[in-house]
């Protein structure tokens, strides 16, 4: 199987929050369209610091991710994050680490999303087209 990638729409959750109930002009919402690679390998999503300076974000102090080769790096864990993708959202913390945004299971998944494999691609869970039906 070849990448991946999707398009994904990134804002810091606090700023959204603080727009919607008025206290923020929306205009100062931090946020930022990226080309993200999906990795069905990783439990959380990534972004690289650049993201989440460009954000706003905290970030928690560091601890350690495992890569997919056994290696441990260190990484912070973020402040929420909203991803808006195929009409869906979802709001998360992400490690910060590396040089690109991984999109992970845990926001595939609360956005009801499914990797199509075979045509490289994200869709939106084909039994829910009216949006997420998250597991309790």
């Amino acid at each position: 199987m070849g990448d991946v990638h999707v398009r994904v729409r990134l804002s810091n959750a606090t700023d959204v929050d603080l727009a919607e109930r008025g206290l923020i002009d929306p205009e100062k919402v931090r946020s930022c369209e990226v080309e993200a690679l999906v990795d069905t390998g990783a439990t959380r999503s990534v972004v690289p610091p650049e993201i989440a300076d460009r954000l706003g974000l905290t970030i928690l102090p560091q601890t350690f991710g495992k890569l997919a080769d056994g290696s441990r790096v260190p990484a912070g864990l973020s402040s929420a994050i909203l991803f808006e993708m195929y009409d869906r959202a979802t709001v998360e913390g992400v490690y910060v680490l590396g040089d690109e945004v991984l999109i992970g299971q845990t926001a595939l998944e609360s956005m009801d999303l499914l990797v199509d494999c075979p045509n490289r691609r994200v869709i939106p869970n084909p039994a829910h087209p009216e949006g997420p039906v998250l597991r309790l």
